[in-house]
């Protein structure tokens, strides 16, 4: 723990820093590139087999459970077929050859993957993740027995990826508590202004216009929702959702202690806006701010 004369590193920060080096990767057309050179079809199947692989050839339940917030239909139409075209292995080996290949590419080639920074975070995150454990934590706890990767860039990417991961499975949990369902949460979550534009999370979750506005009537009904917007008791409730999340995550940071922690927040963010200058996420998809 911080002791009390240690300032408490900043666990938002830390994460906003490190996410974009994990989640870029389901965007890069790198991933369906090996991913579909394993017998995968591009697209959905590639997120859903390439982010549940670590599992094993689990089916569209424990898919729909881990993941959150995808219609159970759209899982369904590439889980478990996914497992009759490529083993969880092949997609296993594939995704870490499309997260090579995209990272390098967007850090600015191979001398700019090799830099002394990309090493120097992916220790950082190595350490950081020393702190944390598999308990209530499934999807964190299938990409953790998977091996550190050798080489720099894919230790930077295999250490965003479990704080990633194990981050999301406490955030389901505090939404659990908040009693909001997976398509609740996305909807209330677009309303923040932050993550997908409307138009994209409906296209990337697989929900229907019409599911997408009996969530809204039922949100408005519990007084979350009002004249095209979060209600005070709205904010207050993804306040508290975000508040918990972090509480629930903050082991890593607490172990880098403050100081350290702000390092990742500076290399972290300057790695990635490279990213994004370099065109990581396309137009349309993200909101902005």
């Amino acid at each position: 723990m911080v002791s009390a004369d240690q300032p408490a590193p900043d666990v938002a920060r830390a994460h906003r820093a490190v996410e974009p080096l994990h989640n870029h990767v389901y965007f890069s057309p790198e991933q369906d590139e090996y991913l579909t050179a394993v017998g995968l079809r591009p697209g959905r199947m590639c997120y859903f087999a390439g982010r549940a692989a670590a599992m094993g050839a689990v089916g569209p339940g424990t898919v729909t459970a881990t993941f959150g917030n995808f219609a159970p239909t759209l899982v369904a139409r590439h889980v478990p077929r996914a497992w009759t075209l490529a083993t969880p292995e092949q997609v296993l080996a594939a995704r870490l050859d499309g997260a090579r290949a995209s990272l390098t590419r967007l850090l600015g080639g191979a001398d700019a993957a090799a830099a002394p920074e990309v090493a120097e975070l992916a220790g950082l995150l190595r350490e950081a993740c020393a702190a944390l454990t598999p308990e209530g934590r499934p999807l964190y706890a299938a990409h953790a027995d998977q091996p550190w990767p050798d080489e720099p860039v894919l230790s930077l990417w295999h250490g965003a990826t479990l704080l990633r991961e194990h981050r999301g499975d406490g955030h389901i949990a505090c939404l659990l508590r908040s009693g909001m369902t997976g398509l609740e949460a996305l909807v209330t979550h677009t309303w923040t202004g932050r993550g997908f534009t409307e138009a994209a999370a409906k296209a990337t979750r697989g929900w229907s216009d019409e599911e997408w506005a009996a969530t809204c009537e039922q949100l408005t009904a519990r007084g979350l929702l009002a004249d095209g917007g979060l209600t005070d008791e709205g904010r207050r409730l993804r306040a508290e959702i975000e508040a918990g999340t972090d509480e629930v995550s903050a082991a890593p940071w607490v172990r880098l202690g403050a100081e350290r922690t702000a390092r990742v927040v500076e290399l972290g963010r300057a790695l990635s806006a490279r990213l994004v200058a370099n065109g990581a996420y396309p137009a349309g998809v993200l909101a902005a701010r």
